[in-house]
C-alpha cells in the first residue's frame, strides 16, 4: 500500500495516555483536605494553561534535572496557575501544600479509550509508529506495561536524545529511526510550541490534538480531537495536512 505518509511519532503523554486516577479527582481531593472546593471542569481548564508554562520552562533547562528544591519552587507556582485557571486563587504557600499533597497520591499512566484501536489500525495499514516524548523515562519499558509496546515501532525520549521537544535533536533523532524523508512523516502532540513548532521546524507534518478544545485561537496547523480523527486525516494527505 503506497503511502505519501510512511511514518508516525506521537508525543506520550496526553496523546495516547492519560494518568490514573485522573488528574481532576487527585486535584479535587488535594484541595478538599484543604477546605477547598474546586470544580473538575475549572481544574481541566488550570491544567491547560499551565501546561503550556511548564512546556516554556522545560525548553529553557528541563524540570526533571533540576534541583529539588527548585523543582518544589516550580511546581508550587505551577499549581498556583493551576488554581488560578480554575478561579480559585490561593498564595504560593498554600499551593505548595496542596501540590505535595496530590504528589502522595500514586498514578499510573492509562491509554486514553481510543488509542489501541486506532494504533492496531495504522499498523495494520502499514504505517510505521512510535513515541517521541520528553519523559526522562525507559518508553519502550513503560509502553511495554501499559500494552502499547506490540504497535510501536520506535521510541525515543529527551533522556536518550540528551535534548527536549520543541529542539531540533529529539526530532532527528526520530526521523532517523522512522527511515522516512521529513515529508513522510507526520507528528501528534498536544503542545503547539513542544510538538506543532518543534515538528515543523524539521520539516514533518504537524497534527494538534486539542482533546479539551483549549485551542481554538491555534488555525496554523491539522487538529483534531481525538485519535480517532487521525486516520481519516493521513487518507486525505498531503492536502488534509496542509494549512495555509
Amino acid at each position: 500500500m503506497s503511502h505519501m505518509i510512511k511514518a508516525i511519532s506521537f508525543d506520550f503523554y496526553n496523546t495516547l495516555v492519560r494518568f490514573w486516577p485522573p488528574l481532576d479527582e487527585i486535584q479535587q481531593a488535594a484541595c478538599q483536605e484543604m477546605g477547598i472546593n474546586v470544580s473538575k471542569s475549572g481544574i481541566d481548564k488550570g491544567y491547560s494553561v499551565a501546561d503550556v508554562y511548564f512546556n516554556e520552562e522545560n525548553a529553557n533547562g528541563p524540570i526533571a534535572l533540576r534541583t529539588d528544591s527548585e523543582r518544589l519552587d516550580f511546581f508550587s507556582k505551577y499549581q498556583q496557575m493551576i488554581m488560578e485557571g480554575a478561579g480559585v486563587p490561593v498564595s504560593k504557600d498554600l499551593a505548595r501544600q496542596i501540590w505535595t499533597m496530590a504528589m502522595t497520591v500514586p498514578k499510573d499512566f492509562t491509554p486514553f479509550d481510543e488509542v489501541i484501536p486506532v494504533l492496531e489500525q495504522l499498523k495494520s495499514q502499514g504505517y510505521r509508529l512510535g513515541v517521541l516524548s520528553n519523559l526522562r523515562r525507559d518508553m519502550l519499558e513503560l509502553c511495554g506495561r501499559i500494552g502499547l509496546a506490540d504497535y510501536l515501532d520506535f521510541f525515543v525520549s529527551s533522556a536518550d536524545v540528551g535534548a527536549e521537544k520543541p529542539h531540533e535533536p529529539i526530532f532527528l533523532a526520530a526521523l532517523e529511526k522512522m527511515s522516512a524523508e521529513p515529508g513522510e512523516t507526520v507528528h501528534v502532540g498536544d503542545q503547539y510550541c513542544a510538538d506543532v513548532v518543534g515538528a515543523r521546524a524539521v520539516g514533518m507534518h504537524p497534527v494538534l490534538i486539542d482533546r479539551g478544545g483549549w485551542n481554538e485561537a491555534i488555525e496554523d496547523c491539522p487538529k483534531i480531537s481525538s485519535l480517532s480523527e487521525l486516520p481519516g486525516l493521513l487518507e486525505k494527505a498531503p492536502g488534509s495536512l496542509l494549512t495555509s
